[in-house]
């Protein structure tokens, strides 16, 4: 009987960045809860150790990228590793889609469930006994009643202004990193960085668009954190999508780098695919976002 032949599974050396990773990762939560939670007249604390974190976390980015990628380019990486990649940004895609599910799922059990039911809808317990007086079981600033006696009236934003404009960069985008995805698997390396480029650019025109609505929202609007489960849900799910964005720009910054280099040809060019996966990832989050939380 013959031996089937099998490709050399490529087995990295030892390395720090993992524990590297958990560590600042930890530093930045850390922070970041503490700064959320800061009283007045706090020291700082909380604000500092999250900045440390985030510097933490762009330096081990640096060391890890820059070791994976001497590996690829010294031909470390066969086809079994190829694969192996693919699946496990497969994998990770379908964690994140858990992570949205999980906020998108709060979201509607908050509009859908328990809005109603304090107001009286349902059988069981009388839960419209339990609020406050006048309390009106609506969604957004004509809801509860609460936020004005706790943390004052808000004014939701408007769908067709800033998000609006954000939807359209954000598919803008989608259509730039497949352009220059074509133009890397027919090897026009020209066409493939202005592609690249494009998205990258329009990539941080969505995250200063995204900083100005929160500015506007905190200062004009009086739409914070604290306006009730509206305010909570509203800047958990957009924020937690900002950060996606931010990670994703930095990714495809990277990658034009590379491609400015030389590195990746039209049959090798894992790493392109996989940001860019990532990347129509977000897109198509956001458009989830922009249906449920700005029009409905």
């Amino acid at each position: 009987m013959g031996h089937q032949q099998h490709d050399a599974y490529f087995v990295p050396a030892k390395s720090q960045w993992p524990i590297v990773a958990a560590v600042s990762m930890f530093v930045t939560v850390f922070g970041a809860a503490h700064w959320l939670n800061a009283e007045p007249g706090d020291s700082g604390f909380g604000k500092v150790a999250f900045l440390i974190g985030v510097l933490m976390i762009f330096g081990m980015f640096f060391g890890w990228f820059r070791s994976v990628i001497h590996e690829s380019m010294a031909g470390s990486y066969n086809s079994q590793v190829d694969r192996s990649f693919r699946m496990g940004m497969m994998w990770f895609i379908f964690s994140e889609v858990m992570f949205f599910g999980a906020f998108f799922g709060a979201l509607f059990y908050a509009r859908i469930f328990s809005v109603p039911w304090l107001g009286g809808e349902g059988h069981g317990v009388l839960t419209h006994q339990f609020v406050w007086e006048n309390y009106s079981a609506a969604w957004g600033a004509s809801g509860g009643g609460g936020p004005d006696k706790i943390g004052g009236s808000f004014h939701t934003i408007a769908a067709w202004g800033l998000p609006l404009l954000n939807t359209l960069i954000l598919l803008s985008s989608g259509v730039t990193i497949t352009i220059a995805h074509h133009a890397l698997k027919a090897g026009h390396r020209k066409a493939l960085l202005i592609g690249l480029g494009a998205t990258v650019l329009l990539g941080c025109t969505f995250l200063f668009c995204q900083a100005h609505e929160y500015a506007e929202a905190y200062e004009h609007f009086n739409l914070t954190l604290g306006s009730g489960v509206y305010g909570a849900t509203f800047f958990m799910l957009t924020g937690f999508h900002g950060m996606h964005v931010t990670l994703g720009t930095i990714m495809l910054a990277i990658i034009w780098l590379r491609c400015a280099k030389g590195h990746f040809s039209k049959d090798d060019h894992f790493g392109f695919e996989a940001v860019a996966w990532y990347w129509h990832f977000v897109d198509v989050v956001w458009l989830a976002l922009f249906l449920f939380v700005y029009v409905l």
